[in-house]
């Protein structure tokens, strides 16, 4: 049977004693620490250097902020807040993990479509910024400021006139469920700012996971031009921009790194020659899976080897329960193989062509197809990279009665 291509495994991932290391320990130390299979493990030192290689690249005054849903577990969000300069949360929910990790209101903004009332109130009273999704959003958020005594914290968020080509998901350009249209913008702005709210600027996301720095150097150039074009139609300073995000991480055979010292240099240049609308906005971007993404790995155990009509399967007590995307159903047309290894014998040569699977009954529950790997046997560990981000939150773990894996953080 020909080998199916595997994805890229992240750099930074070594061997210890023939197996898979994170963080100075092996695999099999891991999952005892963790108590159990399958469970995520999080690097901290992946975290870190993502981070500091980003800083490097990019312009000084660019603000990074961490997108939260990326990946909710409670130490990475705290280990994140003495990295970035901001959070961005999508739901009450992800408020009260912030809240619960110390993080200032002050430093977090909430995005999303369907923000229930009881949600704008809570954010309202903590004091983080609302990106106001819809006219309707604005007018209740005001209405509920109002009511409780206190002024909002209110930036829009813009459904630009452009997309990000080369995107996996556009967030914008066209009929869209997110943001106002840009047009209307101005006067949404006008409204809220004579209404007594504390105004805070715009937000302006066009896409996620693009790996074209092309394509991520001209949304850049488009969002900073609408900005600063809404900026002179409100007539009053924009305090802050949230440039949205969009980059990527390869996941799949022919997936290169993303460019970033290429984006980096473009968007200095821009920031050299800002318009006076723009001259005093705080400038940050939002990323959430190009942070976390590559600094975790799913460690799932072989509970069974079986033959059927000559193919190998390795049949794992993990799945798509946890991993929803490494399987291909979360939004992948044709399904592609994430970067798998065997973890307890990283390193060592392939030989043989096997399917990994989960446990479920199902047919979609597939975590690599036709891959050429160690031959490996029950007991051993597989390891599913790029898990950091939209693995244990983003996946049905409680299909058939499963449950989480475990998470810890190293």
């Amino acid at each position: 049977m020909k080998p199916k291509p595997m994805g890229p495994i992240p750099s930074g991932y070594a061997a210890i004693d023939g197996e898979l290391a994170i963080g100075g320990r092996t695999a099999s130390e891991l999952v005892e620490i963790a108590g159990r299979t399958p469970c995520f493990v999080y690097s901290k030192v992946h975290l870190d250097q993502r981070v500091s290689d980003l800083r490097s690249a990019m312009p000084e005054r660019l603000g990074i902020n961490y997108a939260v849903k990326a990946n909710p577990f409670a130490p990475v969000i705290e280990h994140m807040a003495g990295l970035v300069d901001g959070f961005d949360i999508a739901s009450a929910g992800e408020l009260e993990m912030v809240k619960a990790a110390g993080i200032d209101p002050a430093r977090v903004s909430f995005a999303g479509p369907g923000k229930r009332d009881e949600e704008l109130e809570a954010a309202i009273s903590a004091g983080v910024t609302l990106n106001c999704e819809s006219e309707g959003e604005a007018h209740r958020a005001l209405g509920i400021a109002e009511r409780i005594g206190k002024a909002p914290r209110i930036a829009i968020r813009v459904n630009p006139d452009f997309e990000l080509k080369g995107s996996g998901m556009k967030m914008g350009g066209g009929a869209k469920p997110f943001g106002v249209d840009a047009d209307r913008v101005p006067a949404l702005a006008r409204e809220v700012i004579s209404a007594g709210a504390e105004w805070r600027g715009l937000h302006i996301f066009t896409g996620s996971q693009a790996l074209n720095p092309e394509a991520l150097i001209e949304a850049q150039s488009n969002v900073l031009n609408c900005a600063a074009r809404l900026a002179s139609d409100i007539g009053a300073p924009l305090h802050k921009l949230n440039m949205g995000g969009g980059f990527g991480i390869p996941y799949f055979s022919g997936d290169a790194p993303l460019d970033i010292t290429a984006i980096g240099g473009a968007l200095g240049e821009r920031f050299e020659a800002l318009p006076d609308s723009l001259a005093a906005t705080d400038l940050c971007i939002e990323l959430g899976r190009y942070l976390v993404g590559e600094a975790g790995v799913y460690l799932t155990r072989i509970v069974d080897r079986k033959e059927s009509h000559g193919v190998t399967y390795l049949i794992t007590d993990g799945g798509l329960h946890h991993q929803l995307a490494a399987s291909g159903n979360f939004g992948t047309v044709v399904r592609r193989n994430y970067p798998v290894a065997i973890a307890t014998r990283f390193g060592t040569s392939p030989e043989e062509v096997a399917n990994v699977v989960g446990c479920l009954c199902t047919p979609l529950d597939r975590l690599a197809d036709n891959a050429y790997l160690p031959i490996a046997d029950v007991g051993e560990l597989v390891a599913v990279f790029c898990a950091g981000a939209y693995g244990a939150s983003a996946s049905p773990a409680n299909f058939l009665g499963q449950g989480p894996a475990a998470e810890i953080l190293v």
